[in-house]
């Protein structure tokens, strides 16, 4: 791996981990594992009181990355907006396909979780499973609007919120 592309993350800087969401380096150390000498990235999840190491020459391999734009903030809002796509496949299908888009990390594809799974105060109550995965999903994108933005976690939902809102009137 290039030096430049291991010198992509700094400490303090947020990122998004795929399986996780939006952590911040909070330091980048040497361990020893099974008698090799590694950096990592020490990576804390607030939220989730959490803290997550990593080796620096499988980030990129891994699929962390670096906060989206502004741009592809607005972008994946706008998906909100659309028509709900949802498969004629069976729930188990879907549910397998909304969580592999969660853990992708991609910003767009969970988007299109939220936009599916979203229902409007007049449409029919969701299945436990289908509400954790739109629940998991609004987290995701939510932290991410929220590091992006600079807004806190409340001012994030808020403005996912009012996005949502406008799809359904």
């Amino acid at each position: 791996m290039s030096k430049a592309k291991k010198n992509e993350f700094r400490p303090d800087d947020f990122v998004v981990y795929p399986a996780h969401g939006v952590g911040r380096i909070v330091s980048i150390e040497e361990q020893e594992v099974a008698g090799l000498r590694l950096e990592m990235f020490v990576i804390s999840f607030d939220k989730d009181k959490m803290t997550l190491r990593v080796p620096t020459a499988r980030a990129a391999e891994i699929g962390m990355r670096s906060l989206s734009t502004p741009d592809l903030i607005d972008r994946a809002l706008e998906t909100l907006k659309g028509k709900a796509r949802v498969k004629r496949a069976m729930w188990s299908r879907r549910a397998q396909e909304y969580e592999q888009k969660i853990n992708s990390g991609d910003l767009m594809s969970i988007a299109e979780v939220v936009r599916d799974l979203h229902r409007a105060d007049d449409q029919r109550e969701q299945s436990y499973s289908e509400r954790q995965l739109y629940e998991a999903a609004l987290d995701r994108l939510t932290r991410e609007v929220a590091a992006v933005g600079g807004l806190d976690e409340g001012g994030a939902q808020k403005r996912v919120g009012e996005v949502l809102l406008t799809r359904a009137a």
